[in-house]
């Protein structure tokens, strides 16, 4: 029991779109009287994942859709602690961050010690490499906004390269982008790289277009999009077939190696850039972190009460969560509106722990997916009574879908009135700001 007089202490590891909504929540709720709400994070600020792709190619300038931790809590009533987890003592309740590096090495901070009375582990998940040779020394990932950074100066320096190379005589340059995983992320960003060829032009680079471009997109499933209907997938794949990637499904990748992917078929695939997006784990360093049960993707198992099978004390939401609810026989699936209605429940549930009342169990709630290609269409399926069932959208209706998860991400962390102007200040920006970030 808490040390009478002391504050209740809750803590959140990780400020992704579960882990800032919940705090927000937290912080509005409870204050600073009684309550000590800590988020901790390696990050100093927070992008919605689903944005990385855009980040990656350009389109997207982080710096002005990025949430500042720091700010956000100082408004939120909770506290910020920059750094990354490295152990959890469930007996004494307390967790321990590891030490924080400058780039030269040099410590910052040494391991910090961080009391709990509840634990929520939100620190979402890493790539899957699926034990493929070469992948981590070869590829890059978009998990996070720095590998987004990363590979957008990547690819910026292979479209120089091959701008100047069609200047000074050589008409056969490419930049060859081959990307593992047909999923929503590698649909969006093969479509992305496209969009961001066009205007490429007209930012510095003279004689480079989309024509200077190959895209592969590589599953080894029998069709991309296997959260969507078939006859969508099959639009999605026709249309980036249109635009002029090279989409390859049933397509086993057995190898990483620098410029190259190596198939199952015995294919060579050459690659200035090899992105991995297949699949999705909890983060390597949590199965030593502590003795919480995990599956054997590295999750945390949670009960339908999202309260690890473990300890009563810790929850854990979204992509690190595994959660297999009665009557279903797959875990819910680790996507954005899986830790929005996630967060949503554990601070229902730690509301009322703290009351001394029943915890309440998940219902999940499919709405659907959808899949933006870019400027040039989007895809995707409703879910949901106001739909009857299920309903199949395209172009801009969908598009207007789309963005406007976003924009309900804004209002979850950010509250009504300033999501809303968030949201104005986001339309002034797409129309004076550059298309594209080359910076």
């Amino acid at each position: 029991m808490p040390v009478p007089n002391q504050k209740t202490q809750i803590v959140v590891v990780g400020g992704g779109a579960g882990g800032l909504e919940l705090v927000r929540k937290l912080g509005s709720r409870y204050g600073r009287k009684y309550h000590d709400i800590i988020l901790i994070d390696r990050n100093l600020t927070h992008i919605w994942k689903p944005l990385l792709h855009e980040v990656a190619a350009g389109s997207l300038d982080a710096n002005l859709d990025e949430v500042g931790y720091g700010g956000h809590a100082v408004r939120w009533g909770y506290r910020f602690f920059n750094g990354s987890i490295e152990s959890i003592d469930r007996a004494a309740r307390t967790i321990t961050t590891a030490p924080m590096l400058d780039d030269s090495g040099e410590e910052i901070i040494g391991r910090h010690q961080i009391r709990y009375d509840y634990l929520v582990l939100a620190i979402g998940g890493i790539s899957n490499d699926f034990g493929v040779p070469g992948v981590r020394e070869h590829a890059m990932f978009l998990e996070d906004r720095p590998q987004a950074d990363r590979f957008r100066q990547k690819l910026l320096n292979a479209c120089l390269r091959t701008n100047h190379a069609h200047q000074t005589g050589n008409p056969d340059a490419r930049v060859r982008v081959s990307i593992v995983g047909g999923g929503a992320t590698g649909v969006e960003l093969a479509a992305e790289l496209y969009n961001a060829a066009k205007a490429l032009r007209h930012y510095g680079l003279e004689v480079f277009d989309e024509t200077k471009l190959e895209v592969s997109l590589i599953e080894a499933g029998p069709r991309i999009l296997p959260a969507l209907d078939e006859t969508l997938a099959a639009t999605a794949k026709h249309e980036l077939e249109v635009l002029g990637v090279r989409v390859l499904d049933n397509t086993q990748v057995v190898r990483l190696e620098a410029g190259a992917v190596h198939t199952g078929s015995g294919e060579v695939i050459a690659a200035d850039l090899i992105v991995w997006a297949a699949g999705v784990k909890g983060a390597d360093a949590i199965a030593t972190m502590s003795d919480l049960e995990l599956n054997r993707g590295n999750q945390v198992i949670v009960r339908p009460t999202l309260q690890s099978v473990t300890d009563d004390r810790i929850y854990a939401l979204g992509d690190c969560a595994s959660c297999l609810l009665p009557g279903r026989d797959k875990p819910i699936p680790p996507r954005a509106q899986s830790a929005h209605q996630m967060a949503s429940l554990v601070f229902t549930n730690l509301v009322r722990a703290q009351a001394g009342q029943p915890l309440k169990d998940f219902v999940y709630q499919d709405h659907g997916s959808l899949v933006s290609l870019s400027r040039f269409s989007t895809v995707g399926s409703l879910m949901g009574n106001l739909v009857g069932g299920r309903m199949f959208v395209e172009g801009w209706i969908a598009r207007m879908v789309y963005t406007s998860l976003y924009r309900m991400h804004l209002i979850a962390i950010h509250g009504w009135w300033r999501g809303t102007a968030l949201i104005v200040i986001g339309h002034v920006n797409q129309i004076v700001r550059p298309k594209l970030k080359l910076h």
